[in-house]
C-alpha cells in the first residue's frame, strides 16, 4: 500500500493552509490596534500618576537613572534568544505591558489594598508591611504574568519552550522594574530636595545603589519563574491539559513566594536584606542563569540532530545542520554574506537561520507527538521560506560549516621508543 512521503516534494504556495475567512478577532487591525490602544492609554495614565507623585524634576531624574540597566537586561535576554529569535513585536509588547499596564495595575491595586488594610486595622505600619510582603507580590506577579499568558495564547508559534518563556517574562519584568524605579528614584530625589541631602549620603544615592547596582535583576528573576512554568507547559503534549495549566500556576506561585521573601527581607533584622541577597537571591540567580544557558545549548543540539533528515530529502545542503547548530558558524555565515553581497544578504541569512531552527523544533515536537494538527501546514510554510532564500544562504552556510569545523588531528606512526607527537593546524608542535 502506498504511503505519503515524509517531506513535501515541492515548495508550497503561500496560500497553502491559509485562513480564507478569519474571525473578527483574528483580523490584523484587531490583533494590533486593540492592544496598542490599551497600552498607550495605560502609559498616559501611569505617566500622569508617577509625575504627580514625584514632581517634574523627580520624574526626570528618576527616568534618567532608571533607564541605565534596561539596555543591558534587554541585550541579555536577546542574546539568550539568538538560537531561534522571536519577533521584536513580542518583546516590544512585553516591555510595554510591564512598563504601562502591569505598573498601572500594581500602583492602583497596591494603594487601594494598603489603604483598606490601614483603615480596617488602624495600624498604618502593619498595613505597609503586609502590603509589601503579601499584597504586592500577588498583584505585581499576576499583572506581569498576564503578558506571558497573552503571548502564550495568541503567539503560540513563537512560544515553543523554556527559553521563550524566560525571554518574554524577563522582558515584561524589565519594563515593570523600569517604571517602578522611576517612581522610587523620583520620590527619593524629592525627599533629598526637602532635607537638603547631597552626594553619597542622600536617599537618591542609596536607592540607586540598592535598586540599580545591586538588584537590577530582581523583578526579572521573579517573573522568569513564571516564564519557566509556561515554557515547560509549551513542551507538554496538548493531550495533557491539566499539566499545561498547573505548570504555569506553579511557576507563578514560586514567583510570588520569592518576591514576598525578598520584600520581607527588610523585616529580618539589621542585616536581613544582605543575608537574603547573598544567601538566596544570588544563588537562585546563578541557578536560573545556568538553566537558561543549558537550555540554549540544548536547542543547538536539537538543531544538529533534527535537520539532517531534511538534507536527505534535498531541502538543505550537507553542511547546513552543523553550521546551524553552532552560533559561531551562524555568525560566520552572516559575515560571509555581508562581505560578498551586502547587508540585505546578511539579513536574509539571519532569517534563513531562524526559519531552519523553527523547522528543527517543529520536527522534534512532531516526533514527540506534540506538534498539533497544523504540523504539515507549518512545515510547508517553513520550507517555503527556506527555499526562497537558499541561493543566498546556502553558499554562506556551506562556507561557515567548512571554516568552523574542527581541524583534523594527525598522529603519524613513529618508531618504537620515540615519543608520539600530535600535529594540528593551530599548533603543529604541540605534544
Amino acid at each position: 500500500m502506498a504511503t505519503s512521503p515524509p517531506f513535501p516534494t515541492r515548495p508550497p504556495s503561500p496560500g497553502d493552509g491559509g485562513l480564507r475567512h478569519p474571525h473578527w478577532w483574528q483580523r490584523r487591525w484587531v490583533r494590533y490596534g486593540a492592544p496598542s490602544t490599551l497600552l498607550a492609554l495605560s502609559g498616559l495614565v501611569i505617566l500622569a500618576l508617577v509625575r504627580r507623585q514625584t514632581g517634574t524634576d523627580g520624574f526626570l531624574v528618576g527616568l534618567g537613572l532608571a533607564v541605565l540597566p534596561v539596555p543591558w537586561l534587554i541585550a541579555a535576554f536577546r542574546w539568550l534568544d539568538r538560537v531561534e529569535p522571536g519577533p521584536w513585536r513580542n518583546l516590544v509588547f512585553s516591555f510595554a505591558w510591564g512598563a504601562c499596564a502591569a505598573a498601572l495595575i500594581a500602583i492602583v491595586a497596591n494603594s487601594f489594598a494598603t489603604e483598606w488594610i490601614a483603615t480596617s486595622t488602624a495600624d498604618p505600619a502593619s498595613a505597609d508591611t503586609l502590603g509589601a510582603t503579601v499584597i504586592a507580590p500577588v498583584v505585581e506577579e499576576s499583572a506581569k504574568a498576564a503578558a506571558v499568558l497573552l503571548v502564550f495564547l495568541f503567539r503560540r508559534r513563537d512560544f515553543t519552550g523554556i527559553v521563550d518563556g524566560v525571554v518574554i517574562a524577563g522582558t515584561t519584568a524589565t519594563g515593570f522594574a523600569f517604571t517602578e524605579n522611576i517612581l522610587y528614584l523620583g520620590t527619593a530625589f524629592g525627599t533629598d530636595q526637602l532635607t537638603g541631602d547631597r552626594g553619597i549620603a542622600s536617599v537618591t544615592a542609596a536607592t540607586f545603589f540598592v535598586r540599580i547596582v545591586m538588584s537590577p535583576f530582581a523583578h526579572p528573576l521573579f517573573t522568569v519563574l513564571t516564564g519557566i512554568g509556561f515554557g515547560i507547559a509549551a513542551l507538554s503534549a496538548e493531550r495533557r491539559p491539566v499539566r499545561r495549566v498547573l505548570l504555569p500556576v506553579c511557576g507563578l506561585l514560586l514567583a510570588m513566594g520569592m518576591h514576598a521573601f525578598w520584600n520581607g527581607s527588610a523585616t529580618f533584622g539589621q542585616y536581613g536584606f544582605f543575608a537574603v541577597y547573598g544567601g538566596f537571591m544570588v544563588p537562585v540567580f546563578g541557578l536560573v542563569t545556568w538553566l537558561a544557558v543549558w537550555t540554549r545549548q540544548r536547542e543547538l543540539r536539537t538543531v544538529r540532530a533534527e535537520l539532517p533528515a531534511y538534507v536527505l530529502a534535498g531541502w538543505l545542503g550537507p553542511g547546513e545542520p552543523f553550521a546551524l547548530g553552532s552560533m559561531r558558524a551562524r555568525r560566520m555565515a552572516r559575515d560571509y554574506a555581508r562581505h560578498h553581497h551586502g547587508r540585505p544578504a546578511a539579513r536574509e541569512v539571519a532569517r534563513y537561520e531562524g526559519y531552519a531552527t523553527s523547522l528543527a523544533f517543529l520536527r522534534r515536537r512532531g516526533r514527540a507527538g506534540r506538534a498539533g494538527p497544523d504540523f504539515a501546514v507549518r512545515e510547508r510554510e517553513l520550507l517555503a521560506e527556506l527555499w526562497r532564500r537558499r541561493h543566498v544562504a546556502r553558499p554562506a552556510l556551506e562556507y561557515a560549516s567548512r571554516a568552523a569545523a574542527p581541524a583534523p588531528v594527525y598522529r603519524p606512526a613513529v618508531p618504537y621508543g620515540y615519543p608520539a607527537v600530535t600535529y594540528s593546524a593551530s599548533n603543529p608542535y604541540r605534544t
